[in-house]
């Protein structure tokens, strides 16, 4: 499966300490992340992520067109609801293209673990229908 991993700037802590905790799932997938989010993980973690591009710098639209074109099965997005982004408009069309594409979505740690479980499980074996 391809994972997507996005983190708010107040969020990465907790996106690196997420991926330390369920290193043994996400390195049997495949990750992609958006640039420095994939580079915090990485040093962490010592997994092979993809990196698109920082998130204000256009990786949140590269994100986007991964989930368009299907590449993408799940997104864990730990977002920050407190403080407004400039970039706000292209994380929401990430959120707007997983709605349209059927993709599973967390945006919090609870729902991450949620899925990142089902995931271990089997559970979102039905991806596999979409490619």
């Amino acid at each position: 499966m391809n994972i997507a991993l996005i983190a708010h700037d107040a969020k990465k802590r907790l996106m690196q300490n997420f991926c330390i905790a369920y290193r043994g799932i996400l390195s049997k997938n495949d990750l992609f992340a958006t640039g420095t989010t994939g580079r915090l993980i990485e040093e962490v973690t010592n997994l092979t992520v993809h990196k698109y591009l920082a998130g204000h710098l256009g990786g949140s639209q590269q994100l986007g067109a991964a989930i368009e074109h299907n590449e993408i099965d799940l997104v864990i997005f730990l977002r920050d609801p407190l403080t407004v982004k400039s970039h706000e408009p292209d994380i929401n069309n990430v959120m707007t293209l997983c709605d349209m594409h059927n993709i599973p979505v967390a945006t919090n740690l609870a729902s991450a673990e949620l899925l990142i479980k089902s995931l271990d499980r089997g559970d979102l074996e039905w991806r596999e229908m979409y490619k």
